[in-house]
C-alpha cells in the first residue's frame, strides 16, 4: 500500500497501490478518483475507520471492473452471437455482461455497508474514536481507589 493521503484520511486508511492490481493507466486515474471521492466523503461524516481499509478497496475495484466489463457490453453488447458454421451454436449472455451485474452487485453491497446509498445514508453511524468523555463518577472512583 502506499503512503499517499487524502486530506485526513490516508492516516486512518492508506490509499492502495492501484499500480499493482491494474495495468490500465486509466482504469488507475478512475480508482485513485474514486478512492478521493469516497474517503473524502467517509471522512467527513466520520465513517472511516482502520478495519475498511480492504473493504473500501473492493468497492473501487469494483466500480473499475464494472467501467471495464461496460465498455465491454457497450461496444460488443450484452448477448454473444452464435459462432458462425456451427448449427448447434445459440446466442447467450456475454461473460462481460455477466461480471457487470456482478460487479455492481458487489458494489451496491458495499455501499450499503459504508452508508453510501442514499437509502442507507441515516442508518450509518459514526466510528468511535476511542477516546471516552471523562463523567462525574470517573473522579469519584478515582478518589475511593
Amino acid at each position: 500500500m502506499s503512503v499517499i493521503s487524502i486530506d485526513g484520511t490516508g492516516e486512518i486508511v492508506p490509499e492502495p497501490d492501484w499500480e499493482s492490481l491494474f495495468s490500465d493507466v486509466l482504469e488507475i486515474a478512475a480508482a485513485r478518483e474514486h478512492w478521493r471521492v469516497i474517503t473524502t466523503e467517509l471522512r467527513e461524516r466520520q465513517l472511516m475507520a482502520p478495519g475498511n481499509g480492504h473493504a473500501l478497496q473492493r468497492l473501487i475495484v469494483a466500480y473499475v471492473i464494472y467501467d471495464r466489463a461496460l465498455r465491454e457490453v457497450a461496444e460488443h453488447g450484452a448477448v454473444s452471437k452464435p459462432k458462425r458454421g456451427n448449427s448447434r451454436a445459440i446466442a447467450r449472455t456475454s461473460p462481460h455482461f455477466t461480471v457487470m451485474r456482478d460487479a455492481a452487485s458487489d458494489a451496491a453491497v458495499l455501499e450499503q455497508e459504508f452508508g453510501l446509498s442514499p437509502r442507507r445514508r441515516a442508518a450509518a453511524t459514526k466510528v468511535p474514536n476511542g477516546k471516552k468523555a471523562p463523567r462525574a463518577a470517573d473522579s469519584y472512583l478515582a478518589k475511593k481507589g
